[in-house]
């Protein structure tokens, strides 16, 4: 890796050079985030509103245990895929430990506490304000929960880029499942971390200029998004 005296200098010409082995991590990392995100959200909506309708023994134990995974260290969420993936765990045959797959369960992990308890939130919210319309026009509960994701569609929308910002800046838990192997499982974040400890700045920096850039663009969406439906629905 080429270097100069000003390390932030020589990540820029990286940046705007379109160095390939910047754009590969950036690549990986944007494809593991993306389908973790996608996963997390088509269970984590369904899970969500269905918490939000139904009562049953047990419930208010689920939502508590849901906020608590919340704030899931990501070391633990990598240790708990790491052991179920290696070889002496019950998925080891498999053969997922150290690919980009096992990147994506570990993200999935994550993400999924969020985006579900963040939606049962917002769908417990609406059914109290629109209950009586739904139920006058027959609807069971399981009708009304694409009725009601559909009407929290901006919201959530919102609930899922922070989904998003969560798996793209994670290290930990793909660290462990992931190996940091260059050119398989090596993304934005572990990249940083190892590129960081041999001295090589101007690829470290590079890759954090990319990362605080996707940062800054998903909390700008999530702005837009969430300033559009004040307006649309007042």
């Amino acid at each position: 890796m080429q270097t100069s005296d000003n390390p932030f200098s020589t990540a820029l010409s990286l940046i705007v050079n379109m160095d390939s082995a910047l754009l590969s991590i950036v690549q990986l990392s944007l494809q593991v985030s993306l389908m973790a995100v996608i996963i997390a959200s088509v269970l984590a909506l369904p899970l969500g509103a269905a918490l939000a309708l139904w009562r049953f023994p047990g419930r208010n134990v689920v939502i508590v245990a849901l906020n608590a995974l919340m704030g899931l260290p990501p070391v633990v969420a990598g240790l708990c895929v790491y052991l179920l993936l290696s070889r002496a765990g019950p998925l080891g045959e498999w053969g997922l430990l150290f690919t980009p797959t096992a990147m994506v369960i570990a993200q999935v992990i994550l993400v999924l506490p969020i985006i579900a308890a963040l939606t049962r939130q917002q769908v417990e919210a609406l059914h109290g304000e629109y209950a009586e319309q739904l139920n006058s026009l027959g609807l069971s509960r399981l009708s009304m929960i694409p009725t009601l994701l559909w009407d929290a569609r901006f919201g959530l929308l919102t609930v899922i880029l922070a989904g998003f910002g969560r798996a793209s800046a994670e290290v930990g838990a793909v660290m462990i499942v992931g190996g940091n192997i260059d050119g398989v499982t090596r993304v934005m974040t572990t990249s940083i971390v190892l590129e960081t400890s041999k001295g090589n700045l101007p690829m470290a920096l590079g890759l954090g200029i990319i990362l605080l850039a996707l940062v800054t663009m998903i909390n700008a969406i999530a702005h837009i998004i969430g300033e559009t439906a004040k307006r649309r629905l007042g």
